[in-house]
């Protein structure tokens, strides 16, 4: 708190005694001698009672009733008495805004005071009293006081432009103290620039479209200049704006890194890491044959080692910021590899992560070294850091092909140890060795086995299963083994259970003859005894597949499996750009966007490295993104219709004006305004509605072709309601409900989708929203309908042209067709609907409105008499029909559908 952090400031002013014996006192009536002390004649009577006050309230004790009373002491000369009631007031105006008022006056005098320290204190305090009352009579002496002559005033003005800013942030742009900021920027005090630079920055995150901090050459000539004379703290705000910047070229990017270079020097870590974020960015734009992209190289490891040597917890935060650097240039820190070899007395947190970058360094040159080590670590007593180091053999294993042998000898000798978490985790890693590597180190199977009854984890038991399955047709007794874990399937974890199918299923297509019964017996369990969906439908895939057809089924579960990749826990690469760029901040930590953990982030702009010269990219990408091919059009502009049509839009209640004739617009297939309901349903009495499939239009299924409307002359007048004389009325717009969450995003891995359905110049549309919640990137969307009350279909594939990245959103328009697949839905208007990307498929159900499938000009056309038998069930209503004939559509006993009776009921 701002309050607390004054009063710390204030020690410098008080006595030479202790001040404990502000915070002893036990008197009851306290307040009310605090109240007659602090309206005493005496000066140091009155000092010495608004220390009580504050050392109440830092306690926690209420001392709200002395407003007026501590307020009364604002009147004096005394600079230490001046800052005990500032702190007051900060801290009590918010719940005592009308007394707080009282106070203005002498604000806005102290903000004229001769002394720079009363003016600077004065407007640092009025900016952090968020009372609007007062954010008023702020104004001028804030105005004054950033013209100040005293660079310390105009430096703690600057900040309480921020404030102010978060306050009422209208109020500051019509007052002009933004631009009065940007003239800071060239102010001849370089503490008075970092400070500007810091509050546009705030500002500037709290509105990303703004352009607040409008960067050019010559604004980042001067904040390179007074990058060299400003306190630490100044350093970093001014490097943080830096790396905001994009270069124009090489040379501009060159000569910025050189200005740089020198901050990575500094005893600071944080204006370390800001350095290495520039250099980093900056980088990109250098050619890498360049001599200096080089010598850059190596002037950045010697300050990320020295800030190894520094405590655990500011390690720890090295260590995640060397993570990240070390995926995106390994060449920074190949030779320095020692540095993160464990010391003993290390916390675990800095083990593990000293550990990750240990195998993220890992080469042909380093790795006899790295064994050593990771060999070392794996007889530690930490289990946590043993089963890693473990894991880190096997990942090196992987990643260097000359070292396998190596690893496998290594892993050997720890499985002999017959510690159960280290032969656990070993058998887990030469699984994945066998996955990299296949026929080259199998001859260790017969080792694993005779540890396979101390196996108690899931994944090593499930790593095991897998290894017999596979290598089944080498292990004399494989059937045995497995049907030793066979005994216990339902105790065992899912992971176990899938995976025990999955081998007993190979080991009868090695095996027919002899496992037979084995795999009934594991079939059978899969299927009749479990409940888990996943587990069933395996068994059911198997058991038909060997049922059918062995052949296809031998080539389908014996098919030859794609190796595994060398590291397989990299960030993905758009992500670490992001992060590379918030390099000493949380995120870096957290290795997260601030989009991720920040409340309230989410229009924040993400930020990318620049591309190479030559490259038009931009450095930051739009939270929201619009589909490709244009946003969705506009409704045109409603207009009240005259008197005398207003039973003509008895049925159109929108009141929306008639469309101009021609051909509707179209999306790359054939679409029209098509009749909805004569062109789905009337199809289908020539079509085989029984043999439909379970699902109306396949991922990938072709453009339907739909009827196009008639443009014909406008009807109007009740005789003509229906326009059953075959005229087409005027057409006109329909009401399109809000969009509404479909599918939320904790049930769809980050996925939201929200939407509504629309219906605009005779085509039906579904209006979609879909928001990345996840922190990967999604592509290749696709959707699909179940079959529906009405043949809904979509016409068309789902228009998302461009990767939808972590915290984007985009807009789709997918048009629909009536030509699909019809089946009874309950209710009516419900549409199921399977949403397919790259990580899963998705499904979710949403209700159309009924009138989405009505005509614009509200009028029935004749294909709906003639409709067989599904539409009655759809619609059992009575229609007047011209001629004064009704037309009964709903079927009963008495009378066959769709008979006719006069109006006298005949």
């Amino acid at each position: 708190m701002e309050w607390a952090n004054q009063l710390c400031e204030n020690r410098q002013f008080g006595s030479k005694m202790t001040d404990s014996k502000y915070f002893t006192t036990t008197k009851k009536g306290e307040i009310f001698e605090l109240k007659a002390e602090l309206n005493s004649d005496k000066k140091e009577k009155k000092k010495e009672a608004v220390k009580k006050v504050i050392a109440s309230m830092t306690v926690g004790k209420d001392v709200s009733a002395l407003f007026p009373d501590v307020v009364n002491c604002m009147q004096t000369d005394n600079l230490e008495l001046k800052k005990l009631v500032y702190l007051y007031l900060m801290n009590y105006a918010k719940s005592q805004p009308d007394m707080a008022i009282m106070a203005v006056n002498t604000f806005v005098k102290d903000c004229e005071d001769a002394n720079p320290l009363i003016r600077a204190l004065a407007v640092r305090t009025m900016g952090c009293i968020r009372v609007d009352k007062i954010t008023e009579y702020l104004c001028e002496p804030l105005r004054k006081c950033l013209k100040d002559e005293d660079p310390y005033v105009r430096k703690t003005a600057a900040v309480c432009v921020a404030k102010l800013h978060d306050i009422n942030a209208q109020l500051v742009e019509d007052q002009g103290f933004l631009d009065t900021l940007k003239d800071l920027i060239s102010d001849s005090n370089p503490m008075v620039v970092a400070n500007a630079v810091a509050a546009l920055s705030e500002i500037a995150e709290s509105h990303p479209n703004s352009n607040l901090l409008d960067l050019n050459p010559q604004s980042i000539n001067k904040l390179l200049t007074a990058l060299n004379e400003c306190t630490e703290w100044g350093q970093i705000f001014i490097l943080d704006c830096l790396a905001n910047y994009t270069p124009r070229d090489d040379r501009e990017s060159q000569s910025i890194c050189e200005r740089v270079t020198p901050r990575l020097s500094h005893a600071n870590s944080a204006v370390v890491l800001s350095a290495v974020k520039v250099l980093m960015k900056f980088m990109e734009m250098l050619p890498k044959d360049l001599d200096y992209y080089g010598t850059l190289l190596k002037k950045l490891a010697p300050p990320l080692v020295t800030l190894l040597s520094a405590e655990p917890e500011l390690q720890y935060v090295a260590l995640r910021n060397i993570n990240l650097i070390v995926q995106k240039r390994p060449e920074i820190l190949k030779h320095e590899m020692k540095v993160f070899f464990v010391k003993y007395n290390d916390p675990i947190y800095v083990k593990l992560e000293k550990l990750d970058i240990m195998i993220r360094l890992a080469s042909q040159a380093n790795i006899a070294q790295v064994l050593a080590e990771l060999k070392e670590y794996a007889t530690e007593v930490d289990v946590d850091f043993v089963r890693k180091a473990v894991r880190a053999i096997g990942r090196c294993a992987i990643k260097v092909e000359q070292s396998a042998e190596r690893c496998v000898s290594t892993l050997l000798d720890l499985i002999q140890t017959k510690v159960n978490y280290v032969v656990q985790e070993a058998i887990v890693v030469i699984k994945d060795i066998f996955r990299k590597y296949p026929n080259k180190y199998e001859s260790v199977i017969a080792t694993l086995c005779e540890n396979l009854d101390s196996l108690d984890e899931p994944e090593a038991r499930a790593a095991m299963i897998w290894i017999v399955g596979e290598y089944a047709e080498r292990i004399d007794n494989a059937d045995e083994l497995l049907e030793s874990f066979l005994e216990g399937f339902h105790d065992e974890s899912t992971q176990v259970q899938l995976q025990l199918l999955t081998a007993i299923v190979k080991l009868f297509l090695k095996k027919p003859t002899e496992t037979q019964e084995l795999v009934q017996q594991v079939l059978s369990l899969a299927t009749q005894d479990s409940d888990n969906p996943d587990l069933r439908d395996r068994g059911y895939i198997y058991w038909r597949l060997l049922s059918t057809d062995p052949v296809a089924a031998k080539e389908v579960v014996l098919a030859e499996k794609p190796l595994i990749s060398e590291e397989t826990d990299l960030i993905e690469p758009t992500l670490l750009e992001e992060l590379i760029c918030h390099i000493g901040t949380l995120a870096s930590v957290y290795h997260k966007p601030p989009s991720a953990f920040v409340e309230g982030s989410r229009g924040v702009m993400h930020k990318r490295l620049p591309a190479r010269t030559g490259s038009g990219e931009s450095t930051e990408s739009p939270d929201v993104g619009t589909a490709a091919g244009g946003s969705a059009p506009e409704a045109a502009p409603s207009i009240i219709p005259s008197q005398g049509d207003l039973l003509g839009d008895l049925l159109n209640l929108d009141m929306a004006p008639p469309t101009t004739s021609g051909p509707p617009p179209t999306t790359g297939m054939q679409m029209g305004g098509m009749d909805l309901l004569g062109g789905g349903l009337d199809s289908l009495l020539g079509g085989d509605i029984g043999g439909s499939p379970a699902m109306g239009a396949g991922f990938g299924a072709a453009p339907a072709v739909m009827p196009a409307s008639l443009n014909a002359p406008v009807g109007g007048g009740l005789g003509d309601l229906f326009d059953l004389g075959g005229g087409v009325g005027m057409p006109m717009g329909a009401y399109i409900p809000p969009k509404i969450v479909w599918l939320p995003a904790m049930k769809a891995k980050g996925l939201e989708i929200s939407g509504t359905f629309a219906r605009r110049a005779g085509v039906i549309q579904m209006e979609l929203i879909l928001t990345n919640k996840a922190m990967s990137i999604m592509t290749d969307f696709a959707i699909q309908f179940n079959r529906n009350s009405f043949g809904l279909a979509p016409a068309g594939p789902l228009q998302v042209l461009t990767p939808l990245g972590p915290n984007q959103t985009i807009e789709v328009s997918l048009p629909l067709s009536t030509v699909g697949p019809v089946m009874k839905m309950d209710p009516l208007n419900n549409l199921q609907v399977a949403v397919k990307n790259n990580i899963d498929v998705f499904y979710f159900s949403c209700q159309y409105p009924i009138s989405m499938l009505f005509v614009e000009d509200g009028k029935m056309d004749h294909t709906i008499l003639t409709l067989g038998p599904i539409f009655p069930v759809l619609f059992p209503l009575w229609l007047i029909g011209s001629g004064g004939m009704w037309w009964c559509l709903s079927p009963c006993g008495d009378c066959r559908w769709g008979s006719s009776r006069n109006a006298a009921g005949t």
